[in-house]
């Protein structure tokens, strides 16, 4: 089937009013849920084959987001949906003020391959428990995994209502020549430009869930042990493929040193080498060679090796870091960790500063002047104080970027309201309104008029 075809009967089945029904949605997201549930192994294969992810990964990183999300929805669908009654000032009075959320239309959602069940399904679930039809175009990158989707819901979904677009570049290239109600896009900066720029065109809204050189910083006031241990994880997690992972460390000289060790160790504690369940493989080639080419081998202080018969990249971590060196210039986006140290904390903000405002931002220090000043003086998307990447774990937090890494929101609440439109309606009464307003105009009633507004 065409998708002008696709995209025109999803904008006349909305038309009908049918995806507004609570019932309708919730009867469509248990269903998705169910289907989840019962072919778990067959998500499971598809993305083994991709990157070679693990079951535990997989599961911790993906399916258990887009269940919860399902639930959240679930739980929470007549709550969201609910008008809400907002006070009405005086000169409106006599009447009553609400918010009526509604759903937007047929909506697209671009998702993007380092996790490609969550970042494909859970932008799309929120699209659906807000009222809408939705065109989802996983990335081809990993083709597995958007074969599985496709087949998975388009085998089980009405095609005006939801539907899986299979296919690369010039697929998505020609989806944006439609005409949507909101685009979801999550990827790269770069990408995320022709997106908008192509949404423009039709003065359609976005949501553009973006990335950028996110820091973590490590203070003399820090737990060291913790701080390493969480860093290893969350930054070798899914091979370092992951938006929101530290990119690269600014450590207090003082603990310089001892810290780097505590690196190496927990990276050798946690097995992450080729073949482990535990790390997993580069995309492509294409990432692999651009990885590769940003360890300098003159910096490297564990790790470095690779095997590109396998794409796998060994954690490597790399010391006496500038801000000048090729791997400060770009977002890294797999195992490379670049260590750079400061002297005094400010500067090192100051420095960040100077950079464009990052996905995420990561302080690790006991030093509550150090947690006000990171909090209150950096701009970035979301983050944790003695912790990574584990913020995107409560839905009651909004996910997004700020500036260049990003626009817009989503998870829980955040989500649906980024797929809907908040109608305000003022209802009057028709008896008791005073003729101040109306001509012929006067001095008093100029007096009155200023006394009320």
């Amino acid at each position: 089937m065409d998708i002008q075809e696709i995209v025109s009967n999803q904008q006349a089945f909305f038309k009908t009013q049918q995806t507004k029904n609570l019932k309708f949605r919730k009867m469509y997201l248990e269903k998705l849920r169910d289907i989840i549930l019962k072919n778990e192994d067959l998500l499971y294969e598809a993305i083994h084959k991709d990157f070679g992810k693990s079951k535990f990964d997989t599961f911790t990183t993906e399916l258990s987001f887009v269940l919860n999300d399902i639930h959240y929805y679930l739980k929470n669908l007549n709550s969201l949906s609910k008008p809400k009654k907002v006070t009405t000032n005086l000169s409106n009075q006599i009447g009553k003020s609400s918010i009526h959320p509604e759903p937007l239309g047929c909506v697209l959602v671009i998702g993007a391959w380092n996790y490609p069940y969550q970042l494909s399904l859970s932008p799309m679930i929120a699209a659906l428990a807000a009222g809408n039809c939705c065109i989802l175009k996983p990335s081809e990158i990993a083709e597995n995994t958007m074969k599985v989707m496709a087949k998975l819901i388009n085998e089980n979904f009405p095609p005006e209502y939801l539907y899986v677009y299979e296919g690369g570049i010039d697929k998505t290239t020609e989806l944006l020549k439609l005409k949507f109600d909101k685009i979801f896009f999550t990827g790269s900066t770069k990408v995320g430009k022709i997106v908008y720029k192509a949404a423009a065109e039709h003065l359609t809204p976005v949501v553009l869930e973006l990335g950028g050189k996110s820091p973590a910083i490590i203070t003399k006031d820090a737990d060291l042990e913790v701080a390493a241990k969480r860093i290893v994880w969350g930054k070798f997690l899914n091979a370092g493929q992951t938006c929101v992972a530290p990119d690269y460390l600014l450590v207090e000289e003082a603990i310089h040193e001892q810290f780097l060790e505590m690196l190496r160790k927990y990276i050798t504690e946690f097995k992450y080498e080729s073949g482990s369940e535990q790390y997993t493989r580069i995309i492509n080639r294409k990432n692999f060679d651009r990885l590769i080419k940003l360890i300098d081998q003159e910096k490297i202080y564990f790790g470095g090796n690779f095997d590109e018969t396998k794409l796998h990249i060994e954690p490597t971590i790399l010391h006496n870091v500038t801000w000048e060196d090729d791997v400060m210039q770009e977002e890294i986006f797999g195992p490379i960790l670049p260590v750079i140290t400061f002297t005094h904390f400010n500067p090192v903000l100051n420095t960040i500063l100077d950079h464009e405002k990052p996905l995420a931002a990561y302080l690790f220090t006991h030093n509550s002047e150090e947690k006000e000043a990171f909090t209150s003086k950096l701009s970035f998307g979301g983050g944790c104080i003695n912790d990574v990447i584990m913020h995107l774990g409560n839905e009651r937090l909004p996910f997004g970027g700020v500036g260049a890494s990003g626009i817009g929101n989503y998870h829980g609440k955040y989500g649906f309201e980024a797929f809907s439109h908040q109608k305000s309606i003022l209802e009057k009464a028709t008896w008791g309104e005073p003729n101040i307003k109306y001509p012929p105009y006067s001095e008093k009633k100029l007096s009155w008029i200023k006394k009320l507004l």
